[in-house]
C-alpha cells in the first residue's frame, strides 16, 4: 500500500480493464483471497488513520464492495479484542444475504461468527467512517437505507474512508451520482471533511477527473499483490511529477536567445472594436511565455481602430509588440511557437486562415476556439494542418469545446476524456480539456490527466497564462508528436503546481494572497 502524492506516471485502468486484472488474479489466486487481501487492506488503513478511534462506522453495500468492508470490520473488531481496545465497530449492511455474491456471503458469515456488531442504522456518531456501499458496478439510482446511509457519509464532518472509490463515483469519467438528499448537484452536498480512497487492484481515471478528486480526497493504492498482464490496455496516465523530471533541459552554454525559440501572442481585442477591451488577456499570455523560457516573446494586439496602441509593458519591458496586420511576417510565423485567441474577441476570426495556414506549431485558446466552432471553413484549414505535420494545441474549457463538438457543457462534463478524445481526433490536434483533473489528449496516445491544480485557479486570466505557459514549451523545435504532447503536459502540471505552492514563498506566508493571473505569470518557469 502507498499514497498517491503525484511524484510519478501513474497508470490507469478503466472499469472493463480492471475486470479482467481481476478475473486473471482470480483464476490464479485460491477462493476468497482477493477480498480477503482487500478487506486487510482497508482495515490496516482503517486503524493508521484513526489509531485512538472508539467507534468507527462500516457502511456495506449489497456486492463484493460490501464484502470488503465486512472483511474490514472482522479484522478491526479482532484487533480491538484482542487489545482490550473499547473500539465500537458498527456495521450496516444493506443487502440480502441469499443474493450476495459468493466471496460476500463467505464475508458476511465470517464477520458474523466473528461477532462483529451489526445494526440497522448508524451510529449516532463515528470517529471514522468506511464507505463500501458501492464499487465499480454498474451506477443506478439510489434508493432507501442506501442513499440514507450515502447522503450522511458525503455530509459527515468526521474521516470517510471510502473503499476502491467513492459510492455513487463513475470509474471511468468522474462524476458522481446524485442521490434525493443532494439536490441537483452532488458536489455542493458534500462537506470538506477529511476524505481518503483506498483504490484496490487499479488507479481509476475517474478519481483524478471531474469530481472524483473532490469526492475521493487522499487516495492511496494497493494492488493486491495481482500485476496487470502486458495486453491489458492503460486507459490513461496520471501525469505526475517523474514525467517531468527531465522537463528543465539544459542548454549549450554558447547559447542564444534564438536557441529558446520564439513565441507570437496574437488576440487582446481593442476596446475600439465594440467597447469591450480584453488586452490585458494577451499581455497575460505573452508574460508567461517569457518567464517560461521563451527567447523573445512577440505581441500582436488585436487594436485596429484604437486611438492609442499598446506599445510596450512596463512589467515586461522585454515584450516586443508588433502590429499582427503587417509587424507578423510568415517565416516568423513558421519558426515560432504562436498562441492566439486569448482575449481574441469578435477581431481574431479574421486573423486565423492565416495563423492556421502559416504556424507550423500553433496554440489556440478562448476565442479563437470559438470563432472555429462557428466556421466550416477554418475547421478544415485546422484539420488539414495535421496532415502537414504541424502541431496544434487546442485549450478549451468545457463550455468551448461543448461548442466544438456541437453539443453543452453538461455532456462534456458527463466523460471529460471522451470528449477530449473526441476533440483530438476529429481536429488532429493536442486537446487539453481544463477542469479539475484536465484531460490532454492526441491522436494515437495515450491520455494524460494532470494531477496538479485548484479552484485557486478558477479567476480570470489564468488561463491565458496557460496558454502562454503551453506556446513557451513548443518555442523550441519538437521532434515528434509524442514529444510536443510531454511538453504540454509539463506545462499543463507546472501551472496547476504553481496554485498548489501559491502560500509558500515568504512573502504568502505572512497574510493570505490570493492567486491573480499577473503574479502566476511571473512565476512560470522553463519546461521541456
Amino acid at each position: 500500500m502507498r499514497i498517491i502524492n503525484n511524484d510519478r506516471l501513474e497508470p490507469l485502468f478503466d472499469t472493463a480493464a480492471t475486470r479482467a486484472i481481476e478475473h486473471a488474479a482470480q483464476a490464479t489466486l485460491p477462493h476468497h483471497a482477493l477480498m480477503a487481501r482487500a478487506g486487510l487492506a482497508v482495515a490496516r488503513l482503517a486503524q493508521a488513520l484513526a489509531p485512538h478511534a472508539r467507534c468507527i462506522w462500516v457502511a456495506c453495500g449489497p456486492g463484493n464492495n460490501g464484502g470488503d468492508g465486512l472483511v474490514a470490520a472482522m479484522h478491526l473488531h479482532a484487533w480491538a479484542r484482542q487489545s482490550g481496545s473499547a473500539l465500537r465497530v458498527v456495521v450496516t449492511h444493506a443487502a440480502d444475504p441469499a443474493r450476495l455474491p459468493p466471496d460476500a456471503r463467505q464475508a458476511l458469515v465470517a464477520a458474523q461468527v466473528a461477532g462483529v456488531a451489526f445494526h440497522s442504522s448508524p451510529p449516532d456518531e463515528a470517529d471514522l467512517a468506511i464507505d463500501a456501499l458501492l464499487g465499480i458496478g454498474a451506477i443506478r439510482p439510489l434508493r432507501g437505507p442506501l442513499a440514507a446511509w450515502l447522503a450522511r457519509l458525503r455530509t459527515s464532518a468526521a474521516p470517510v474512508l471510502c473503499v476502491d472509490l467513492p459510492s455513487g463515483l463513475h470509474a471511468d469519467t468522474g462524476g458522481l451520482t446524485a442521490i434525493e438528499h443532494d439536490g441537483n448537484d452532488p458536489a455542493v452536498a458534500m462537506r470538506p471533511g477529511p476524505r481518503h480512497t483506498l483504490s484496490l487492484l487499479t488507479l481509476k481515471p475517474g478519481l483524478f477527473t471531474g469530481q472524483g478528486r473532490d469526492a475521493s480526497g487522499q487516495i492511496w493504492f494497493d494492488d493486491l499483490g495481482a500485476m496487470p498482464a502486458a495486453d491489458v490496455p492503460v486507459t490513461a496516465l496520471l501525469a505526475g511529477r517523474a514525467a517531468h523530471a527531465g522537463a528543465k533541459a539544459s542548454m549549450p552554454h554558447a547559447s542564444h536567445k534564438g536557441s529558446f525559440g520564439d513565441v507570437v501572442v496574437v488576440g487582446g481585442q481593442g476596446v475600439a472594436t465594440n467597447g469591450a477591451g480584453m488586452t490585458g488577456a494577451a499581455v497575460l499570455a505573452a508574460r508567461a511565455a517569457l518567464h517560461a523560457g521563451a527567447g523573445r516573446v512577440f505581441a500582436g494586439l488585436l487594436e485596429a481602430g484604437s486611438q492609442s496602441e499598446t506599445t510596450w509593458d512596463p512589467v515586461c519591458p522585454e515584450l516586443m509588440f508588433r502590429r499582427p496586420e503587417t509587424g507578423l511576417d510568415t517565416a516568423l510565423l513558421r519558426r515560432a511557437s504562436v498562441v492566439c485567441g486569448c482575449g481574441g474577441g469578435a477581431a481574431v476570426a479574421a486573423m486565423l486562415p492565416r495563423l492556421l495556414s502559416s504556424a507550423t506549431r500553433l496554440v489556440l485558446d478562448a476565442d479563437a476556439l470559438n470563432a472555429i466552432a462557428q466556421d466550416a471553413n477554418l475547421q478544415a484549414q485546422l484539420t488539414h494542418r495535421q496532415r502537414r505535420g504541424w502541431i496544434t494545441v487546442l485549450t478549451p474549457h468545457p463550455l468551448e469545446a461543448a461548442r466544438l463538438l456541437g453539443t453543452d457543457a453538461a455532456q462534456v462534463m458527463i466523460d471529460r476524456l471522451q470528449a477530449a478524445q473526441t476533440i483530438a481526433a476529429q481536429f488532429g490536434a493536442i486537446c487539453v480539456l481544463k477542469g479539475s483533473g484536465t484531460v490532454i489528449a492526441a491522436p494515437n496516445e495515450t491520455t494524460r490527466i494532470n494531477p496538479t491544480g485548484n479552484a485557486a485557479l478558477a479567476t480570470a486570466g489564468t488561463g491565458d497564462v496557460l496558454a502562454g505557459m503551453i506556446g513557451s514549451a513548443l518555442a523550441r523545435p519538437v521532434s515528434s508528436s509524442g514529444a510536443a504532447l510531454d511538453r504540454v503536459a509539463s506545462a499543463v502540471f507546472q501551472h496547476g503546481w504553481l496554485a498548489d505552492h501559491w502560500g509558500d514563498s515568504e512573502e504568502s506566508k505572512t497574510g493570505h494572497r490570493a492567486l491573480v493571473a499577473g503574479e502566476l505569470a511571473l512565476r512560470a518557469r522553463p519546461v521541456g
